[in-house]
């Protein structure tokens, strides 16, 4: 395998800038458990194995439970999600996905009745951060 640029190096800029968004989405409202979600279902969707390293590490120190990690990959089929997991978990999907249909209605409607407007708008962030990330990592074939 070449060698790919480390962006932390060529960019630090960039980096920092990321990191930036990280410090902010420490401190929303949005359960830890839940973001661990989001970047966990992202990354699977990305296929980044070094991001659904990291945060199904991270989903089990916050003491998530193994069958939902398991069960993560189809979450529409799987009973140990609820509602309001289904719901931010079909954002995540369509916002990954987003060149497939966008963000429907019905899937903004639901996240806004079960999180609404400002936790809605910190899923929107978190998944918006984890794609980028996930992006970086698959770009420069990061590895552990």
């Amino acid at each position: 395998m070449n060698n790919r640029i480390a962006i932390a190096e060529v960019q630090p800029k960039a980096l920092t800038a990321m990191l930036g968004l990280e410090g902010y989405l420490a401190t929303t409202e949005l359960t830890a458990a839940l973001k661990e979600l989001i970047k966990l279902r992202a990354s699977m969707i990305n296929q980044c194995a070094y991001c659904i390293e990291m945060h199904t590490k991270a989903a089990l120190d916050l003491g998530v439970e193994q069958q939902k990690i398991f069960a993560l990959s189809a979450w529409k089929e799987s009973p140990r999600f609820d509602q309001k997991e289904q719901a931010l978990l079909q954002l995540v999907d369509e916002m990954t996905l987003i060149h497939q249909v966008g963000v429907s209605d019905a899937t903004y409607q639901a996240c806004i009745a079960h999180f609404g407007e400002q936790q809605t708008a910190e899923a929107m962030m978190q998944t918006i951060t984890i794609n980028a990330w996930n992006r970086f990592a698959l770009a420069t074939k990061m590895q552990h």
